[in-house]
């Protein structure tokens, strides 16, 4: 079992920047790849950002590729996601994701965390 838990999220004009982190509690957090999806109103739940079992492989949706970074820290229990250059458009509620497998972690983790809300201004 592992357990997920978002932080960071807020309001922030558009062009700004927020830090997202995911804190995992339960076993052996380095053997999970890591993601983050991400869910506006009235639209279905997309993937953001992936992270393998060491952070050397990463994965990003095309609509967040070169403004969006994430990374981890497993001495820390803990993936973040760095946004850069926000916009409106990027509204949504943020989700971390955990899965044994780098690929099945973009499709269809296992696990889910509770979400945390960004919203961007114009």
């Amino acid at each position: 079992q592992v357990q997920l838990v978002e932080s960071g999220g807020g309001l922030v004009q558009a062009g700004g920047s927020l830090r997202l982190s995911c804190a995992a509690s339960g076993r052996a957090f380095s053997r999970y790849a890591m993601g983050w999806f991400r869910q506006a109103p009235g639209k279905e739940r997309e993937f953001v950002a992936a992270i393998s079992w060491s952070g050397g492989s990463t994965y990003y949706a095309d609509s967040v590729k070169g403004r969006f970074t994430i990374s981890r820290d497993n001495a820390k229990n803990t993936v973040y996601l760095q946004m850069n250059s926000l916009k409106p458009e990027d509204t949504a509620v943020y989700y971390c994701a955990a899965d044994p497998s780098p690929m099945l972690v973009t499709k269809t983790p296992i696990y889910w965390g509770q979400g945390t809300q960004v919203t961007v201004s114009s």
